[in-house]
């Protein structure tokens, strides 16, 4: 089998047509999801893109791997997707980015210029085409084609409407690849990262203009100031996070926002295309997912952030020939955490103890399994504060509190805060998340059903073995009782 792995950085879970939205125009991902499994309450478990990546990359819930926000390292220690295809014999081939810094540890000294961004390649991924933050290489590409363009993806980007959309960073992507897939025999293993939906809000070319800002919906407007969490109150005072509040610069953001949707779909279209011509369609696991979503003006609030579900509620899509899916939905609860488990079972490789996902493949062939009641996911935000921090760590952990965890269930929303508050929803009554939970034994159940979670999910790589005779218990992966053996 070949493998496809793709990433559609900030893409909403009900912002394509599979999904049911009444406007937007997916033929690509519809397809896909019509010839595999549609996720539909698919989740990322931490945003912004880094903590969101590392989750998917390493099957763990932030609170175990720690990637917190972007430019937090990630241990060297944590297995990958892409360590974890080598082990299963591929070269998986990275186009795009993985936002993963380097651990440390691993610097060579303080004064490793690689200390100085996240900017970095995922342990175990060879390179196709990288694009750093500058995106230097599609700006070069963009100056030998005449366009005057800065270097950095925000300022490079807000310029697409004014270009043609095979000018875009998307089609320069999906061009490297079609290239690299050329010479490439069967049995390859490629990421495809791409940037897009994320903002700036400005699609490339013709679908700037591909929808009309009047037949967008308007967005789930907050609940009234003395409802709100001082978090969400604080995010609506800040210019990077707050939505527009006149309603034709929102009605253009969202109109914005589904034309790079669009503008990806066409791209994808390409990507098929370039492997049915090979032949290799019916030989090739795909897998579409996200890091995260985006508020899109839900609850007054644009990007990625907060515990509202906008921010992580994703796109899912399994494609594997083998299994013959034919179309379905699955409507349990999944997250991006299960990606890399059900990946290593579908290449026949060893799950390892570290991942805290659960592997998909009887739900996506329809067997009735126990499974999950609920989604969970992260958001800490300490970053933003740490210019408050009075006195250095463990004198003042008062940065250990800027963070939240979320429980989706089926009628209930419980969102708890580390400094003690916390916000439950009624999504029975109003599925908006505008409308508490009054009723205390169901608050406290929830709050039960979180901590239950945060137990089961404690970190695994050494608890199921023991140093005894014989040894008994699971080995963690890369650790062989036969090396052991080895030793009186």
């Amino acid at each position: 089998m070949n493998v496809l792995f793709i990433t559609l950085d900030q893409f909403r879970g009900d912002s394509w047509g599979a999904a049911g939205h009444h406007l937007v125009a997916t033929p690509t991902l519809d397809r896909i999801a019509r010839e595999g499994v549609r996720l539909a309450r698919h989740y990322s478990q931490a945003a912004p893109c880094s903590p969101g990546r590392a989750a998917l990359y390493t099957g763990t819930y932030q609170m175990n791997n720690r990637v917190v926000a972007n430019g937090t390292p990630l241990a060297a220690r944590f297995d990958n997707i892409a360590t974890l295809a080598r082990r299963a014999h591929y070269v998986p081939t990275l186009f795009g980015y993985t936002d993963q810094g380097i651990d440390p540890f691993q610097a060579d000294g303080f004064d490793d210029p690689r200390l100085d961004s996240y900017d970095g390649v995922l342990p175990g991924f060879a390179v196709g085409h990288y694009l750093p933050e500058s995106q230097a290489t599609w700006v070069e590409y963009l100056r030998d084609r005449g366009y005057d363009v800065p270097y950095g993806w925000a300022a490079a980007l807000r310029g697409e409407p004014e270009r043609p959309a095979d000018a875009s960073l998307t089609s320069f992507l999906t061009t490297k690849f079609v290239e690299w897939l050329a010479g490439q025999e069967p049995g390859w293993f490629a990421h495809l990262s791409y940037l897009r939906p994320h903002p700036p809000y400005a699609a490339a070319g013709e679908y700037a203009t591909l929808y009309d800002p009047a037949d967008v919906s308007m967005p789930i407007e907050p609940v009234e100031s003395d409802q709100r969490h001082p978090l969400h109150e604080m995010a609506l005072g800040v210019h990077a996070s707050a939505a527009p509040r006149e309603e034709a610069a929102l009605r253009q953001l969202r109109a914005q926002y589904y034309g790079m949707i669009s503008e990806v779909d066409a791209n994808l279209a390409r990507v098929v295309d370039a492997i049915e011509t090979r032949g290799e369609w019916a030989d090739t696991l795909v897998v579409v997912t996200s890091d995260h979503g985006d508020q899109l003006g839900d609850h007054g609030l644009i990007q990625k952030l907060g515990f509202f579900p906008q921010s992580y509620h994703i796109l899912g899509i399994w494609r594997d020939p083998r299994l013959n899916e034919g179309g379905r939905v699955v409507e349990r609860f999944t997250e991006n955490v299960d990606l890399a488990p059900t990946l290593a079972d579908a290449l026949g490789a060893e799950i390892p103890a570290q991942f805290d996902g659960r592997v998909l493949t009887p739900l996506l062939t329809g067997e009735e399994v126990e499974w999950r009641s609920s989604a969970h996911y992260e958001w800490d935000y300490r970053a933003h504060f740490i210019a408050e921090a009075a006195t250095p760590w463990p004198f003042d952990r008062s940065l250990s509190r800027r963070n939240l965890a979320v429980t989706v269930s089926e009628n209930l929303a419980y969102v708890q805060f580390a400094d003690g508050s916390y916000r439950c929803y009624d999504l029975g009554l109003d599925p908006t998340w505008r409308t508490e939970c009054t009723d205390a034994s169901r608050v406290l159940r929830a709050a039960q059903e979180m901590l239950v979670w945060r137990q089961e999910h404690l970190d695994r790589q050494f608890t199921d073995l023991l140093l005894e005779p014989g040894r008994p218990g699971r080995w963690p992966t890369g650790l062989r009782p036969a090396a052991a053996d080895s030793h009186p």
